[in-house]
């Protein structure tokens, strides 16, 4: 099915005989380079923009890589133990320009996340492509925000862009990045734009005491995240426009309006017309985004040669922590050890020296292609497309008592079932235990963690399979079919799906989460009857991990995960308005009229796969 691949074994990455410290210094290609400070850029408006070019010391013109960052020119996105150094990739002959956004760092402007780095972006990449010594061939690359600068620059369509190489970024910067499943993201969110780009846009501007009340809030991370309504946030100063003025708007538009439609990528495919090459986790904050872009690009990409050309790798990763030794993911992620790290720099660059040099490497798919990392069985595995095509999708029929944490997963429902209730408190909310968050394991509910404490509560129900008898892989969405009602008028429904391994340890792999008033259309909130029972599905985020003999399938149900999400006060109250909370009473439904079920998407037994990461 596809070319013939090798193994690569990273090295520089903390194994084999590389070394154990980031960013290494092995692997550096022919070229000496010159780096150049704070070089000016014109945008459309008269906005100058400032990037250190790091310049090959070479006569003949050379392909030009840009990345566009909110987070530091100076950094790079070095660390945590994330990208090699831009000298790194201009020894490799290309010439690399690192720009500061608008309104932070060393450029002129005001700041405001996501507004201007459509245009601002198409603007740097047509200089760019013009500087002395430019081929005028433009690549991209970056995480995070600095995967949305390419995608925003893409959509706009700069005649000199000629791939991008977006790593852990979204296709919506409401739904799977602001909110999901139409709650608020919390735990990321806030902590977020407190303690990074509401401070870094006023060290910016030169306000100082704005700077000092931001980076004390950020040292006071859960009491700030108890704080209601969020409205009226203290430390991004609800008064002060000239704060972050953006971050109110972010609560004032919960649901997914104009405000947010205006910069969606999932709605722009057809004006991205080059290939790209997609990095994910199955931990990260935007993991069902990125799976989006690489199957939207595949199907609705601009032009055949953007159609033909992604790729995407996704490792076991969170969303900073690539597998290094010297960065700190959950425990339990990084105990999969040096076959599971990314090859992020390695593949990036043949990347861009197929694409924007012309080497005949076999990096470039001839179709699409997946590269998988199967946790449990700790093999790279490949396939054509998303979700895979072998994909059989099994349903399990939820049956109770899950409330007495004895619920079960099986072929069908009972005829007549009782169902399940419990009480959920929005002032007692279940406490999150790794999940798909950001941005560190150590600061957001991200990454894998035993889940025995968060399972004994009353407001948690667990419904668990019988051992399987056989390696079953399941890679791909995951969805819960919920036959539920509640007392109040608006709430939240969660799910998690958790292996439960053989010596009983219950450890997560994905989560999703719906809120009720949402759960017709993300742009129009319906508030629902008390008490009438409605069919709700929950979209937990995709995971691919093999369980083994033994090993259990379970599905915990609840109404708040907190502080991955905030959690509903249960009023029907526009989101973050006012500071009141109602308990409400919350029915599971399961049986043969109201059948609640899990889908998983289990692959049949096929490619062994590879230990390290198959490298062309």
């Amino acid at each position: 099915m596809f070319a013939a691949t090798l193994s690569l074994v990273l090295t520089g990455c903390g194994h084999g005989t590389g070394s154990t410290s980031w960013p290494p210094s092995d692997g550096r290609g022919p070229c000496a380079v010159a780096k150049k400070i704070d070089v000016p850029a014109a945008m459309r408006d008269g906005t100058i923009l400032r990037a250190d070019i790091y310049r090959p010391k070479v006569k003949a013109p050379v392909p030009v890589i840009v990345m566009r960052t909110q987070y530091g020119k100076d950094t790079a996105q070095i660390q945590p133990s994330r990208f090699r150094t831009p000298d790194w990739f201009a020894s490799h002959c290309y010439l690399v320009v690192v720009q500061d956004i608008r309104g932070q760092g060393a450029s002129d402007g005001v700041f405001t996340e996501f507004g201007n780095d459509g245009t601002d972006g198409y603007d740097t990449v047509e200089w760019a492509a013009g500087l002395p010594g430019s081929t005028g061939k433009v690549g991209m690359y970056g995480s995070s925000y600095v995967g949305a600068t390419q995608w925003l620059a893409a959509t706009t369509t700069p005649p000199h862009l000629t791939t991008i190489v977006p790593s852990n970024t979204a296709s919506d910067y409401y739904d799977g990045w602001t909110y999901e499943g139409g709650e608020y993201r919390l735990g990321f969110v806030q902590p977020w734009a407190i303690g990074t780009i509401a401070t870094t846009a006023a060290k910016n501007r030169g306000d100082a005491a704005a700077v000092a009340q931001l980076q004390a809030a950020a040292t006071e991370r859960d009491h700030w995240l108890n704080f209601r309504p969020y409205q009226d946030l203290p430390p991004m100063q609800p008064g002060n426009p000239q704060v972050a003025p953006w971050y109110f708007d972010w609560i004032r538009h919960s649901t997914r309006d104009d405000y947010w439609k205006r910069w969606s990528v999932r709605d722009r495919y057809q004006n991205v017309k080059i290939p790209v090459l997609h990095f994910q986790g199955w931990y990260d904050a935007f993991l069902r985004g990125g799976l989006e872009n690489f199957a939207g690009m595949s199907a609705r990409g601009g032009s055949p040669e953007a159609r033909q050309h992604q790729r995407i790798v996704i490792g076991p990763w969170d969303h900073l922590a690539w597998g290094r030794q010297s960065s700190s993911p959950s425990p339990l992620l990084k105990e999969m050890g040096p076959g599971a790290n990314s090859p992020v720099n390695e593949l990036q660059l043949a990347w861009f020296d197929h694409f924007l040099k012309g080497a005949d490497n076999g990096v470039a798919p001839e179709s699409p292609r997946v590269d998988y990392y199967v946790m449990g069985a700790n093999r790279w595995r490949s396939a054509p497309a998303w979700p895979l095509p072998q994909t059989d999708w099994t349903v399990y029929h939820l049956g109770g008592p899950g409330a007495k944490h004895s619920g079960t997963l099986r072929n069908s429902s009972a005829p007549h079932d009782p169902p399940d209730t419990y009480l959920y408190d929005p002032a007692n909310p279940v406490p999150s235990a790794g999940g798909h968050s950001c941005c560190a394991a150590d600061s957001a509910p991200e990454g894998r963690y035993d889940q025995g404490t968060v399972e004994q509560r009353p407001d948690v129900l667990t419904y668990t399979s019988e051992p399987l008898t056989t390696d079953t892989e399941v890679t791909g969405p995951i969805s819960v079919d919920l036959w539920a009602s509640s007392s109040a008028p608006d709430t939240d429904f969660t799910a998690k799906l958790v292996v439960v391994q053989s010596d009983g340890a219950a450890v997560n792999l994905n989560n999703g989460i719906v809120r009720s008033s949402l759960a017709q259309s993300l742009s129009e909130q319906r508030l629902i009857p008390a008490g009438q029972p409605h069919k709700y599905r929950i979209d937990v985020w995709p995971v691919s991990y093999q369980f083994r003999p033994g090993e259990r399938v379970r599905l915990e149900i609840s109404s708040s995960d907190f502080p991955q999400y905030a959690p509903n006060p249960n009023t029907g109250a526009p989101f973050g308005q006012n500071a009141e909370l109602r308990t409400a009473t919350q029915t599971i439904l399961h049986d043969a009229a109201h059948p609640s079920t899990l889908t998983l998407p289990v692959i049949p037994a096929g490619d062994p796969g590879t230990e390290n990461f198959p490298m062309p």
